[in-house]
């Protein structure tokens, strides 16, 4: 194993050498120069998201050209088969390189609805979507969450009813992020009002410009707007689109969200890893002359501290995918604690930059540490929020009472 992660390691590091620069020093404070390393949403005008999401599609279609698209997916739809490892290390030799961010691409569409269709889709509909979206041509994204269905996910009221060989959906979708890119959607419908609400859903995959799905732009506290409302109006999908069985939409739910944890929980490296660092944030301290102020001090170490104890738990994940498991509710785990370390992590910067952090001043991480702070709140509700976080927590770690389901 360890000269096969080796070989791959230089494999990885030839490719990136031969299309992509190093990566510039983001810890190092230099006045005058802005730093938008901690930027999590988009706080683009449309024509420059538009850009950037461009990028992101010929960075994704240059690397499944290379072998490096989908490491860990099957060779048939273009894969490397390759155990999950493997891509987590290839994301840590990227990280060291000035490449295009295909996040629009890969946290939602390749890293939780990619495999969804792989493990539930039919083979026509994994034929047609699979290489298309690893190789950067279409952008999926997820229509789960309504108006009065948010962190009650089986409260879904969006309808589809059966009209032969096709369905035909009728709803309203809220928070849908990068809808307004993506060329299919994993929807959850109901199916079935009589039965008990996890039992009467049923899943379909949707293209987004089949007549009747209207894309409304949601505009954020950062100046983006990367999540959208979508309305379904007699919306018809063909049976072969369904994923899983009539009215077992759940259990399709499941395995995107038991994905969606393990995406969003993760640190991993780059932006994320550097906004938490201890060179990254002590740097920013020196440079706005705080260093001697021992409460923000102690603050560090008690948020150092408990970003180190995330990190060990995702290295206890890892251990898990490398001996062939699954990971279990540490990813649930994991993924509150990221959203806490965060929150943490803004409102220190923000009290060790003071005033200077509503100002886009062109110094160090003013502007960039300002929009993480609009921006962290977010990051404690999607995914699945805190408090949904929380009884996992209690249920699947502590082994207390289950929370009574309908």
């Amino acid at each position: 194993m360890a000269d096969d992660m080796q070989d791959f390691a230089t494999e990885a590091r030839a490719f990136l050498d031969a299309h992509a620069p190093k990566a510039p020093d983001r810890t190092a404070p230099v006045w005058g120069e802005g730093d938008d390393s901690m930027a999590y949403f988009s706080s683009l005008p449309p024509e420059a998201e538009r850009e950037h999401v461009q990028r992101a599609r010929d960075w994704q279609r240059v690397r499944h050209e290379n072998g490096f698209g989908w490491i860990t997916g099957p060779v048939e739809y273009g894969g490397r088969g390759l155990p999950p490892v493997h891509d987590l290390l290839y994301d840590a030799v990227e990280s060291e390189y000035d490449v295009a961010d295909t996040g629009v691409l890969g946290v939602i569409g390749l890293g939780m609805i990619g495999p969804t269709i792989l493990a539930h889709a039919q083979p026509a509909v994994k034929d047609r979507w699979l290489p298309a979206m690893y190789r950067g041509d279409a952008i999926a994204c997820q229509l789960f969450s309504e108006p009065g269905a948010g962190s009650d996910l089986a409260s879904v009221a969006t309808k589809a009813v059966r009209e032969g060989d096709h369905w035909v959906l009728n709803g309203q979708k809220v928070w849908t992020s990068v809808a307004q890119h993506s060329q299919i959607g994993l929807a959850l419908t109901r199916t079935n009002p009589d039965a008990p609400k996890h039992r009467g859903i049923t899943a379909f995959l949707v293209p987004m410009d089949a007549p009747g799905v209207e894309v409304r732009p949601l505009r954020q506290m950062t100046g983006g707007a990367d999540f959208n409302e979508v309305f379904l109006t007699d919306v018809r999908i063909p049976d072969d689109h369904r994923l899983g069985e009539v009215d077992g939409g759940w259990t399709v739910a499941l395995t995107t969200l038991m994905n969606e944890r393990a995406t969003v929980g993760s640190e991993g490296v780059g932006p994320v890893a550097a906004a938490l660092s201890p060179d990254h944030l002590s740097a920013l301290m020196r440079a706005t002359w705080t260093w001697d102020d021992r409460a923000l001090r102690a603050r560090l170490a008690e948020l150092l501290v408990d970003a180190l104890a995330t990190r060990h738990l995702n290295t206890r994940a890892l251990r898990t995918l490398r001996a062939g498991g699954t990971p279990g509710p540490e990813m649930s785990v994991s993924k509150l604690m990221y959203g806490q370390n965060l929150t943490r992590a803004a409102h220190f910067v923000s009290d060790a930059l003071g005033p200077r952090i509503i100002a886009d001043t062109g110094q160090w991480g003013t502007y960039a540490w300002s929009e993480l702070l609009l921006a962290t709140p977010a990051l404690r509700i999607l995914g699945g929020t805190e408090e949904i976080m929380k009884n996992i927590l209690a249920e699947r770690v502590l082994g207390l009472p289950k929370e009574v389901r309908s």
